[in-house]
């Protein structure tokens, strides 16, 4: 099964095309690999070949799409897996594509994906991509990014932390988090829907780094994607940990240790590297998060807000 046919598959398996208009809003998980994927160019561990040395199964980067009932349909991050998600979102909204595109931060999983959008490819009109303004700013003036603009293949629209972008069934607020920004800021977001809220923050350095409090801000929502790029600190031998200071999830198990069962419950790891335990469903350290109350996403699943 081709990965498209696949991603499909798993969406209709989870109420997807034929009830994703049923809801008021849905978010749907299209991917929940960090940036390069899984497997990893150049990688032959175990984590990215079976044992007959054959690649494992591609797991898609990153993405959520959103559908609503009484308006266009959204994508969350424009990914290198950008066709699969795009394609599988415009099905998941009785075939008509996305409208807009909301970017976290321009690192390579999250925006690349915008240049399938060029004249070399779909060559789409005024799809409309909301950033920071340093990843707004960066767009319209670095190339290739700068020829989508030209060709209003796109049409950058800035976002300031804090600030509220109106949805036909709710509304998006961006929050600023503190994270490698060499090129843009970098945002999480909160999704108000008609009766829930959701938190996607895939990226983010270590939690004492950021003013805001954990804790406090999950009381606030209903569902939590949370950054969970590495397991623990011995995946990358050989790398100095400190450069890539994302939290490891047993420091989020360990911050979140006495909080209520259904606080725990609220929280969706996602934004795995390739070398970390939690893709596999059946892994000692997935079994071990979820005993402990915790959710990890997978490709597939829909939250209804």
């Amino acid at each position: 099964m081709r990965p498209i046919q696949l991603l499909l598959f798993l969406l209709v398996l989870c109420g997807g095309i034929n009830g994703s208009l049923s809801a008021q809003m849905r978010i749907h998980v299209l991917g929940t690999a960090q940036d390069a994927g899984r497997p990893q160019v150049g990688c032959a561990q175990s984590c990215c070949m079976d044992a007959k040395g054959h690649p494992r199964a591609h797991e898609a980067v990153v993405s959520l799409g959103m559908t609503q009932a009484d308006g266009p349909s959204c994508l969350l991050e424009a990914t290198p897996d950008l066709t699969t998600q795009w394609n599988a979102l415009s099905q998941l909204n009785g075939g008509q594509a996305p409208k807009r595109i909301f970017i976290t931060h321009a690192h390579i999983g999250h925006y690349t994906g915008l240049m399938y959008l060029g004249r070399e490819a779909m060559n789409s009109q005024l799809v409309e991509v909301f950033g920071t303004p340093r990843l707004i700013e960066f767009l319209q003036r670095d190339q290739p990014w700068k020829q989508l603009c030209e060709m209003q293949n796109i049409w950058p629209q800035e976002w300031v932390a804090g600030d509220r972008i109106l949805l036909e069934n709710g509304h998006m607020e961006a929050v600023h988090v503190p994270h490698r920004d060499e090129v843009s800021d970098t945002y999480g977001f909160i999704i108000q829907g008609p009766a829930k809220r959701l938190l996607f923050l895939p990226d983010i350095d270590k939690w004492e780094r950021w003013e805001t409090d954990l804790d406090s801000l999950i009381q606030t929502v209903d569902y939590a994607l949370v950054d969970a790029t590495f397991y623990s600190d011995r995946e990358l031998p050989g790398r100095n940990m400190a450069e890539i200071p994302h939290p490891f999830v047993l420091e989020t198990l360990a911050l979140s240790r006495d909080w209520p069962a259904e606080q725990k419950a609220k929280m969706y790891f996602i934004h795995f590297n390739h070398s970390n335990p939690l893709l596999d469903p059946k892994s000692q350290e997935s079994k071990r998060v979820e005993k402990l109350g915790y959710h990890i996403a997978r490709t597939g699943m829909h939250f209804d807000l």
